[in-house]
């Protein structure tokens, strides 16, 4: 028998972000153990798709075959309650929430409170939800109302990297990894450093530069504001090649997010052995340990002026954590197990 499930993402899958990624790897995997995967397109506009936009994505769920299981993205699925709602029944709905929207750092009161009224409702409609950490589970089980034996919790899967080789020329090399957008904390993460331009320090931005403007220009107005100009790189999207490359070339790796549902960023450093600054936002603490790395409070600037501190001034420190961070990876999974996680949400379903 053949094991068949759509899986519908919103936009375009090869779009270069966290949670796109879990996709394409999820997927590929599950080609490779046997599953017939049908990949579709929702369109585009969402979280926030306009009438014309639901009607495209409500045709485009109406074609999966009946009884065969959708798995959709929750970028769309949380902004569907009511599409979710019509097919209902019609085939066995699985929703895959790598972070709550109404969470999204910058909405309005309003706005936040619109979306997770609409994510809840469209929660509803699920026959499993599978969460991207348990911290996620936990929300979502705790908020949303979602019975917690209907939830699978399938972290990401970590590359084995090699260990990061680091900096040669006494300047300690900073690297955050992620899209410039109000979430990832940016604005916080160059208040953190500019008290601290008296050190030998450089600090290298590899994400997507296009995804809020808003934010890609505060960002470097932030720079110029804190003259930090010519100590701060902003790369833009890069290659998985060039990423690596970064990765083996830093000291410490550093993202002050105010909030990540897994923080795939930080498992991959840690993959690379680099220590971690980070924050307590969201799932971090779950995935990143103690002895791997300091995390401080969302938005703390001192608190992350301070951290920064002592890995830029001790080298003792940076290669404790480093040998922290390559101990915790060893426990994180691969791929190949998130795949098979990802699949036992289907286990009686169709």
């Amino acid at each position: 028998m053949v094991r068949r499930i759509a899986f519908a993402v919103p936009g375009d899958i090869a779009t270069p972000t966290g949670g796109y990624g879990y996709d394409r790897r999820v997927i590929a995997e599950l080609q490779a153990q046997g599953w017939q995967v049908d990949v579709m397109s929702l369109g585009d506009g969402f979280p926030r798709p306009n009438a014309e936009q639901r009607a495209f994505a409500l045709a485009r769920l109406k074609d999966v075959p009946e009884g065969v299981p959708v798995v959709v993205d929750g970028l769309a699925f949380g902004a569907l309650p009511k599409e979710a709602e019509a097919i209902r029944g019609r085939a066995p709905i699985v929703a895959l929430v790598h972070h709550p929207l109404a969470l999204e750092t910058g909405l309005s009161p309003a706005a936040a409170d619109a979306l997770f009224e609409s994510e809840r409702d469209a929660l509803a409609c699920t026959e499993r939800v599978i969460a991207t950490s348990p911290s996620t589970g936990r929300l979502l089980s705790e908020d949303y109302d979602v019975p917690p034996d209907a939830i699978t919790v399938a972290p990401p899967g970590t590359d084995r990297g090699a260990p990061a080789r680091g900096s040669t020329d006494g300047i300690v090399r900073l690297l955050a990894v992620g899209a410039v957008v109000p979430r990832k904390g940016f604005d916080v993460l160059i208040a953190g450093l500019a008290p601290l331009a008296d050190l030998p320090w450089r600090l290298t931005v590899a994400g997507d530069l296009t995804r809020d403007q808003g934010a890609a220009a505060k960002l470097e107005a932030d720079i110029a504001e804190h003259r930090l100009v010519g100590r701060v790189e902003l790369l833009g999207t890069v290659s998985p090649e060039r990423l690596g490359a970064l990765y083996a070339a830093s000291d410490v790796f550093v993202l002050a997010s105010h909030f990540e549902g897994y923080g795939m960023a930080y498992a991959e450093a840690m993959a690379h052995g680099l220590p971690v600054i980070g924050t307590t936002g969201g799932a971090i603490g779950d995935t990143v340990p103690a002895n791997a790395g300091v995390l401080v409070e969302p938005g703390d600037v001192k608190a992350l002026t301070r951290a920064l501190r002592l890995m830029i001034e001790n080298e003792a420190e940076r290669r404790w954590f480093a040998s922290g961070a390559l101990a915790a990876a060893a426990d994180l999974p691969t791929w190949e197990e998130t795949a098979r996680r990802f699949a036992s949400a289907f286990e009686g379903l169709a």
